[in-house]
């Protein structure tokens, strides 16, 4: 009886610890911490300027192949359409990055005159707000009645609250954004243009050079695929199958536009 008691016992014994560490290896698993993004203030502008970059560039060279013109015309009207994108996105960058600061800037201005005037409205309404987050009463009129002290304090949590904004970066300078679309699509989009460059030498055949670019291009744009991956956090496979979908799309409508307007003419 007592054999079977203790064999009872050491078996129930060997479950419970089985037990513990099956959950001990789930927490295990629960805490792994998920990878963080890529960070800094400029590889998002230097990805999707390369990715259009080397859309555009690329849906260019196939409708300039579709209508069999020279390699000739494919490097000039290439390199040409090239710098004039560049400048027309790095101006367009900067224009924005300043558009939006000094949105942000006159936005605040006007919270702060509302947060002086009517402290008490705009207290009510920051009550009311981090009670949608889920915080009880008691504890978001505690956090309020603290944020109150600190006039620069409150008025940034209204402008996040009512608007959905966060304080301007001082620290941005929208200038750098500008030159560093700029740099970026320069310098992706010449990748299809380097099989026209690099294969001169070697062959005169356009197809040969045509079917380089596309192979360059099609190189370019899964690389451009991880990096989004990282920086979003999506599967990568997937970014790098819709990156490089996107860039065929293009080039397939250009290269038809070509043709039909070829033969049409």
């Amino acid at each position: 009886m007592s054999e079977r008691g203790g064999s009872s016992g050491g078996a129930t014994a060997r479950l419970l610890q089985e037990v513990v560490e099956d959950g001990g290896d789930d927490l295990e698993r629960k805490s792994e911490r998920p990878k963080e993004p890529w960070k800094g203030e400029y590889v998002k502008s230097i990805v999707f300027a390369g990715h259009d970059a080397i859309i555009t560039c690329f849906s260019l060279i196939s409708s300039i192949s579709a209508s069999s013109s020279s390699s000739a015309d494919v490097l000039v009207l290439g390199f040409a359409n090239l710098v004039a994108d560049a400048i027309s996105m790095g101006f367009g960058d900067f224009v924005s990055v300043s558009s939006e600061q000094d949105v942000i800037i006159e936005e605040r201005r006007v919270t702060e005159w509302d947060v002086m005037n009517h402290r008490g409205n705009e207290q009510t309404e920051l009550v009311r707000y981090y009670q949608a987050l889920g915080m009880d009463y008691n504890d978001a009129s505690m956090v309020v009645n603290i944020f109150t002290k600190y006039k620069d304090v409150l008025v940034d949590q209204r402008m996040v609250a009512d608007k959905g904004m966060l304080p301007a970066d001082q620290e941005v300078k929208p200038w750098k954004n500008g030159l560093v679309t700029f740099a970026s699509f320069m310098v992706f989009g010449s990748i299809p243009l380097l099989s026209f460059i690099i294969l001169i030498p070697f062959t005169d055949s356009d197809s040969v050079k045509f079917v380089s670019a596309c192979l360059v291009s099609t190189l370019g744009l899964a690389l451009l695929g991880v990096a989004k991956a990282r920086i979003s956090g999506q599967n990568m496979m997937f970014s790098v199958a819709i990156t490089v979908f996107s860039g065929a799309i293009a080039a397939a409508a250009a290269y038809l536009v070509g043709w039909s307007l070829k033969h049409i003419a």
